[in-house]
């Protein structure tokens, strides 16, 4: 059983955070050998076995949700991902399902999952329902456009601060117990070492890359109900 982090926000900053999040995405692009293929690869197998982009982004977010809520499977992807900051195999495998599943629907989508971004996008979508939090607190003035076209015009320095902010949120948040506690900002039930996903939560991450880079909506106001979750 995974240990607990200690006092946390002591040992990592922003910048370490961001580094964290950054090396789990570059995995989620490239694939790890022998596991998982390049996510481009992912989203192809879905596109060509699907007549719309958002069948095809719905079908994939079902297949992930049902592979990777067992124990085995993040267990296995523990010891494959070597963040820069040591953090407990458990998120790191977290983490990585999570933002594979958002870097191939950005792709069904027509996105380029390598950009920085979508690469942003891809970090606030991964917060779930507290998306709309992120962007409002990270100053992203959405208004009438997409988020999208609200990002294109962000330094991408600012962009780098936005992934850091996001990454710190999410890593400081690690239960006391060993167990991924963040509540609605990231999917994963109290129970991650028994391998049990909260599919309202996961499908809440769903929900955001779907309405972002398939449908092309707002994010910056809180879902109306059953946390942002859709009918996969």
């Amino acid at each position: 059983m995974a240990k607990a982090i200690e006092n946390t926000s002591e040992k990592i900053d922003e910048e370490k955070a961001g580094r964290i999040l950054d090396t789990i995405y570059e995995k989620t692009l490239t694939g790890i050998p022998k596991v998982s293929r390049p996510v481009d690869d992912l989203a192809d197998d879905y596109i060509q076995k699907s007549n719309s982009p958002e069948k095809a982004a719905k079908k994939l977010a079902t297949a992930q949700i049902a592979k990777c809520g067992t124990s085995g499977f993040i267990a296995g992807l523990g010891g494959l991902i070597t963040p820069p900051v040591a953090i407990p195999a458990n998120l790191s495998s977290v983490l990585y399902v999570q933002m594979r599943m958002i870097a191939a629907i950005a792709k069904i989508g027509g996105y380029d999952p390598k950009t920085d971004q979508v690469q942003t996008m891809a970090y606030i979508c991964l917060t779930g329902s507290a998306a709309s939090n992120i962007v409002k607190d990270a100053g992203i003035k959405i208004g009438e456009k997409t988020l999208e076209a609200a990002i294109k015009k962000i330094p991408r320095a600012a962009l780098t601060k936005i992934n850091q902010k996001i990454g710190f949120r999410l890593i400081t948040k690690f239960g006391e117990k060993g167990a991924i506690n963040l509540g609605k900002m990231i999917p994963v039930a109290g129970g991650i070492i028994g391998g049990s996903f909260d599919a309202v939560s996961t499908a809440a991450i769903a929900s955001n890359a779907i309405k972002v880079f398939i449908r092309h909506e707002d994010i910056s106001q809180p879902s109306s109900s059953n946390d942002g979750a859709i009918n996969l």
